[in-house]
């Protein structure tokens, strides 16, 4: 019993990693390049690759599985994006910066 428990949430942690990558690319997409410059962030398709490469990993590598390190690359780097640089970039749009 105790397998398939682990088994169902490794995999929606690990699809739950794909889904906030997704949201990290499309957030990135939808903002203005000058804005990232404007909030002292890399460019725009820096940030694109970082997160696109981010929800790579983490769709190819799962939790738990042999390449977990890469995982949990791809996961550090959405994090990354969805906790410092998106909120720079709600500020710098806000005209709060």
């Amino acid at each position: 019993m105790q397998d398939w428990v682990t088994y169902y949430i490794s995999e929606a942690i690990s699809w739950i990693a794909v889904a906030a990558g997704l949201f990290a690319v499309l957030h990135a997409v939808t903002q203005r390049a000058d804005a990232f410059t404007a909030a002292d962030k890399l460019s725009k398709p820096k940030w694109l690759g970082i997160t696109a490469a981010g929800t790579a990993a983490c769709a190819l590598f799962h939790f738990g599985g042999i390449l977990f390190i890469v995982w949990v690359a791809g996961t550090v780097a959405i994090l990354v994006y969805l906790v410092d640089v998106r909120p720079k970039l709600a500020e710098v749009q806000r005209g709060s910066h």
